[in-house]
């Protein structure tokens, strides 16, 4: 018995009322077990069956009898795997689209136009494109993470190698080189996930995966705004944004070649039941995709109208995407009273708008099926967005609504997109058009550079804003025109 009063006395009366409370709680459940009607009572020590067929044995772990694969295995696979990629691919965007940032204060000092800064930011693409289609299928057929950590490795020295050029010549070989180096990542990481997500989970990866792009875009304003205004060791701000934006991918690179796994057999994360249930549904799916969609073969299915759509939507989206992105830090440049820094935060805003576009979407899309219709509406809210930020006599308010529901356009049109080939083709051909797809990553040089001979065609922006709402739209015609089952 404890005398109130003394030292310590609130403690023992804590742990005492506590006692007293799951005594009292435990003796109140002991009577309502006694007095329940015995239809609905079982032996406490006797087997019983549970709604979900699971018969559950004295003594046994619950938890273990409530671990079925197909809850637990797409549970650790999307944890194991999506946060990383989410990183690699957030690297690999800043890389591609810090330039825009960079470019606020490289054109003052190397006197670029703006046709020559389009050429050389747009001109990565080119490079990009020569191993879209190899890396596609070396990552269906050997080692994706080998591939993928290769590019990483590449691409994050010559990003870093981008901050020393000189001329405009320096500045066009070095972008093309760093897309040769990253070409095939983004094939390679989207066949990837198709050997660990099913079909109907797809949508919402690649959103997932994707929002790495506005994510990047977002913290590179930031870290761009802060960089730019630095000058050590006689080198300008926007050269350190390009060199330390690199290294990201360097290190990232060499983490990937031991943290990701090819294919669950390989997994020893997890269980043996797991392992098996994934690779069944991955098998039965692949079945069934061959038996609705024959291998026809790969060069003739490059030539059908099915792929032909493909690649023209992924082209004229990339226009809109790449014109967009790399040109925005530059297009509210122009809004009056704002500095390096203010400028960076601002054009952060429509990349912040469409993470939450982009998962909502892609759920969407997987909970109804209805893919194609989410990016034919993704594609047109992208073209009202850009004419937006348009209309004569507008606030800076408005302009940056604009880009704003023209970026949440774009980017949710993506994820929505890439679950149409592998629902339409042959896991194998399905693999190499993922490669041809992302050729049309030829768009992206198209875009800035548009912008940038139309700009200095006309004097000002509009008409190449007005050639990204054409792109757009396009966009969502060629997917409206695709013949879905």
């Amino acid at each position: 018995m404890f005398v109130i009063g003394r030292p310590g006395d609130s403690v023992v009366s804590a742990v005492f009322f506590v006692g007293l409370g799951a005594f009292l709680w435990n003796r109140r459940n002991r009577w309502r077990w006694a007095n329940a009607p015995r239809s609905n009572v079982h032996s406490i020590n006797a087997p019983r069956r549970l709604e979900s067929g699971i018969e559950v044995v004295p003594g046994v772990n619950l938890t273990l009898a409530f671990a079925n694969p197909s809850a637990t295995a797409p549970r650790k696979i999307a944890r194991r795997l999506l946060p990383f990629l989410f990183l690699i691919y957030m690297t690999a965007f800043i890389d591609r689209v810090n330039v825009g940032f960079a470019g606020l204060d490289m054109t003052r000092e190397l006197h670029f136009s703006n046709q020559v800064f389009g050429f050389g930011a747009g001109i990565l693409f080119f490079g990009l494109c020569l191993l879209e289609i190899p890396g596609a299928m070396l990552a269906h057929s050997r080692s994706a993470r080998i591939w993928i950590g290769a590019i990483m490795i590449g691409w994050g020295l010559l990003a870093s190698l981008t901050g020393l050029i000189r001329t405009s010549t320096q500045f066009n070989i070095i972008r093309f080189l760093l897309g040769v180096a990253e070409g095939g990542f983004f094939p390679a990481v989207l066949v990837y996930l198709t050997h660990w997500f099913r079909q109907g989970n797809r949508a919402k990866a690649v959103a997932l995966f994707m929002t790495a792009v506005p994510v990047s875009s977002a913290i590179g304003g930031g870290v761009a705004g802060a960089l730019l205004g630095v000058h050590w060791l006689g080198l300008s701000g926007w050269r350190w944004l390009l060199i330390l934006e690199g290294l990201p991918a360097l290190i990232c690179g060499f983490v990937t070649l031991f943290y990701l796994t090819d294919r669950p057999k390989d997994a020893r994360w997890l269980r043996e039941d797991e392992k098996q249930w994934i690779n069944s549904e991955l098998e039965r799916e692949g079945g069934a995709m061959d038996v609705g969609h024959p291998d026809t073969g790969i060069l003739r299915a490059f030539a059908g109208s099915l792929v032909l759509l493909l690649v023209s939507a992924y082209f004229f989206v990339n226009i809109a995407s790449y014109g967009l992105n790399i040109w925005l830090p530059k297009m509210v440049q122009h809004l009056p009273g704002l500095s390096i820094w203010q400028l960076s935060l601002v054009a952060s805003i429509p990349h912040i708008c469409a993470i939450p576009a982009m998962i909502v979407v892609g759920w969407n899309a997987d909970r109804t099926g209805l893919h194609k219709r989410h990016a034919v509406i993704a594609a047109l809210v992208a073209a009202a967005g850009l004419l937006i930020s348009q209309l004569p006599g507008i606030s800076a308010l408005v302009v940056v609504i604009g880009f704003s529901i023209a970026e949440m356009g774009v980017m949710s049109y993506y994820p929505c997109y890439w679950a149409l080939p592998t629902k339409l083709l042959s896991a194998r051909v399905a693999a190499a058009v993922c490669g041809l797809i992302t050729m049309a990553n030829f768009g992206g040089f198209v875009g800035p550079y548009a912008i940038g001979f139309l700009t200095d065609m006309t004097g000002t922006q509009v008409a190449g804003v007005l050639f990204l709402v054409t792109s757009a739209i396009l966009a969502g015609g060629s997917v409206a025109c695709l013949r879905t089952r």
